[in-house]
């Protein structure tokens, strides 16, 4: 979400909470996701989609916060939903639900610039926190997750890749390579800031300066990179 600098926007901001729209082709886990997180904190259900194309015109109509997607569908899958809708200008964070733990889409789901993932199984209120991080520029990822996704994207050639992927961080200071094996751990920007002592404006500092470096969209390619590197 955009934030003003302005008392009086930023408390109908505020008043507004996040807009979310679900998108699932189950019609069952749409109605279950609206009833867990309506209401919650200040969570906002605005609208529901069956698939990726109805997500498009949905997202056009009730211009959401975040947009909980799932991968498999028909018609128009999530990833390439996911691709359309951050093609728009102002998109909507797209958080991606999966109910498999080793659901290899998720990787590409990434790569087409999805903001994190969990498993559909997620607890509310971690559903909520992520939510609420994803609007707030962070990445939410289900920990269950992140280590079979980047294992099965490091697969193979060991290394070689390793020997790349050190040139790659050799370009980081040694305090953004710190910061780097922390979001490859799947820390927040807080649990970095309270692990290495540095405030949250200085991590989102130097992870901005690390996407710039290595060229990546976003914190799991940071991870790829080093768990290529055998920095974990």
């Amino acid at each position: 979400m955009t934030h003003d600098d302005t008392g009086a926007d930023q408390v109908a901001e505020d008043d507004r909470g996040i807009r979310v729209v679900v998108v699932d082709d189950d019609a069952l886990v749409r109605q279950g996701l609206g009833l867990i997180l309506g209401g919650r904190g200040p969570v906002e259900i605005v609208g529901e989609a069956a698939d990726g194309i109805e997500a498009e015109e949905v997202v056009a109509r009730c211009r959401p916060d975040v947009v909980l997607m799932d991968i498999r569908m028909p018609r128009r899958d999530g990833i390439a939903a996911t691709r359309a809708l951050l093609a728009h200008p102002n998109p909507p964070r797209v958080l991606v639900l999966t109910t498999f733990d080793g659901d290899e889409l998720v990787l590409d789901a990434l790569r087409a610039g999805a903001s994190g993932f969990l498993l559909k199984a997620t607890k509310p209120e971690r559903m909520v926190e992520a939510i609420v991080g994803v609007a707030a520029g962070e990445a939410a990822f289900s920990p269950t997750v992140i280590d079979q996704v980047v294992a099965a994207a490091t697969r193979d050639d060991g290394g070689e890749r390793r020997r790349a992927a050190l040139g790659d961080l050799d370009v980081l200071t040694e305090r953004e390579r710190e910061v780097a094996v922390a979001v490859g751990r799947g820390w927040s920007n807080a649990q970095i800031s309270a692990e290495l002592f540095m405030s949250v404006a200085t991590v989102k500092a130097h992870v901005s300066k690390i996407f710039e470096k290595l060229e990546v969209e976003n914190r799991v390619q940071i991870a790829i990179r080093v768990h290529d590197a055998g920095l974990l």
